[in-house]
């Protein structure tokens, strides 16, 4: 079946617009002194005289007209016997009137002045009684100067034989010369500009040695019995397979800094059946947006964090939830949700100036630093190395979030977290155990992973409760390939 065809709007061509054109731009003189885009007039504007005009490539025509006044007064000036000194000093616009205007393009303009005019050394050799001769210096300042414009031609577009062309990077390599130039004429320059140049070397040498110290890039020597899933997908620029190793490994050095002590003896108003009701309701919220789950996750880390650091009342342990997904969703959301949409769900309890200043604290709290690694984004990583289907995933996740309403689970390392989550899911679809490619990719052994295995196992067999049974319904739906519903199994039915 053939693709429908998309109809677009007509739009007028760009000669009917009045947009210039390239043709229309080779020759600048014209479209300067024409206006070719018809403009309309403001209502009232007074009438405007024949006045010098300011463009951005300056009005040639203007400049012509002012070098023919020069050519009167040049011939009045030697007639006078006055210096020609003063006259040199207006001839040095001449050369850029010569490289702007060119005579076959600007046929209709007047032509410029005649070349005997111009005072030349020669010229300069036979002066009068009465006149006095130009020195040398100025010769030469002359000269430099007539060179510099020549080199910059604005207003022209191709390469003529009659003008010289030159690019951004010449001429950045020309400033840099005369700089450099400039700079050696003085006593010590040459030895500390070659210094300088000689540490900023080095320094950029030990940095990529310390990067190669700490970086596998790939190069990681993967056992013969385990599947090298990066090299498997090495020119997959979405699996990002050249860093993943060392992203992970950096993920995992990462864990002890944002480790998290037992807080809820210093709460006093706090209890763990409250921080689960709070962590229910933070799922709730991640479904009602469609957030993303990295969101959810994030937002719990948040709480955790700040509530082994602050001590927080019953009144106020909800907008922490609030202002904790609101700071998770500007970091991980492309559209995160509006203020407005967290008071609204929040049934009015707070205002707007109320969790504004909550998520001031939260992010002083955390030092404003939010790359905190998370068990989720360790278990897709794991998954996906294992090969494993996308129902056993999903179970893993099932097993992953449930464990988020659970205080025991605070103080674990998230790759120990999503480990035993992605091999609990292994056992109970009766599918492998814990192979040497997990192993070797989520750098646990069995024997690390199995007290957090019995731990998740335990929470899965405690019947949930009518207010925490958000995570349950949502994986109980079909989209979630009804996982919840998968029968469970003992602690004695682990196997490695």
């Amino acid at each position: 079946m053939a693709p429908t065809k998309i109809t677009r709007p007509i739009v007028p061509s760009i000669a009917a617009r009045g947009i210039a054109t390239r043709s229309k731009i080779t020759n600048p003189v014209i479209n300067i002194a024409k206006d070719a885009r018809g403009k309309r007039k403001a209502d009232g504007s007074p009438t405007k005289e024949n006045g010098v005009k300011r463009s951005a490539f300056c009005d040639v025509t203007n400049a012509i007209a002012k070098v023919k006044n020069i050519d009167e007064k040049v011939k009045i000036l030697t007639k006078n016997h006055m210096i020609v000194r003063k006259v040199t000093v207006h001839q040095r616009t001449l050369p850029t009137v010569k490289t702007v205007v060119k005579s076959k393009q600007n046929e209709n303009l007047a032509p410029p002045p005649a070349p005997g005019k111009v005072q030349t050394r020669a010229s300069c050799r036979n002066v009068g009684p009465n006149q006095t001769a130009q020195k040398p210096k100025d010769v030469l300042k002359e000269n430099v100067a007539t060179k510099k414009v020549k080199t910059r031609l604005s207003n022209e577009f191709e390469k003529t034989t009659e003008s010289l062309y030159s690019t951004a990077l010449e001429e950045m390599n020309v400033s840099h010369s005369s700089s450099t130039s400039k700079y050696s004429s003085t006593k010590s320059s040459p030895v500390t500009c070659g210094s300088s140049d000689v540490q900023e070397q080095s320094s950029i040498t030990l940095v990529v040695d310390q990067m190669e110290k700490q970086l596998t890039l790939g190069n990681q020597e993967v056992p013969e019995n385990v599947n090298d899933f990066d090299k498997e997908n090495w020119d997959d620029i979405f699996q990002v397979s050249h860093y993943a190793m060392d992203i992970f490994n950096y993920l995992k050095t990462r864990e002890t800094t944002f480790a998290i002590s037992d807080y809820m003896e210093r709460q006093v108003c706090l209890t763990k059946w409250m921080r689960q009701l709070l962590v229910d309701w933070m799922v709730e919220v991640q479904e009602s947006f469609e957030l993303n789950h990295e969101t959810l996750y994030l937002g719990v880390k948040l709480v955790d964090i700040y509530l082994s650091k602050m001590t927080v009342g019953k009144e106020t342990l909800q907008l922490v939830g609030a202002a904790a997904m609101f700071v998770a969703s500007k970091y991980d959301e492309r559209i995160p949700p509006m203020v407005e949409d967290f008071l609204y769900i929040c049934d009015g309890a707070y205002n707007r100036k109320e969790l504004l200043r909550m998520e001031i604290n939260l992010l002083k709290v955390c030092d404003f630093d939010l790359g905190i690694p998370l068990s989720y984004r360790f278990l897709r990583r794991y998954a996906r190395c294992a090969k494993v289907t996308m129902p056993i995933l999903t179970l893993a996740r099932y097993v992953l979030e449930n464990s988020l309403m659970e205080y025991e689970t605070v103080a674990l390392s998230d790759s120990v977290l999503a480990s035993a989550s992605l091999y609990l899911a292994l056992q109970m679809k009766k599918t492998s155990g814990w192979t040497e490619t997990l192993e070797f990719y989520t750098g646990h052994n069995f024997e690390e992973i199995l007290p957090t295995v019995h731990l998740l196992n335990n929470s899965l067999h405690k019947k949930p409760k009518e207010q925490t049974m958000t995570v349950h319904n949502k994986y109980s739906h079909k989209v979630f390939f009804e996982v919840a519903k998968t029968p469970l199994i003992s602690n004695e039915d682990l196997k490695p």
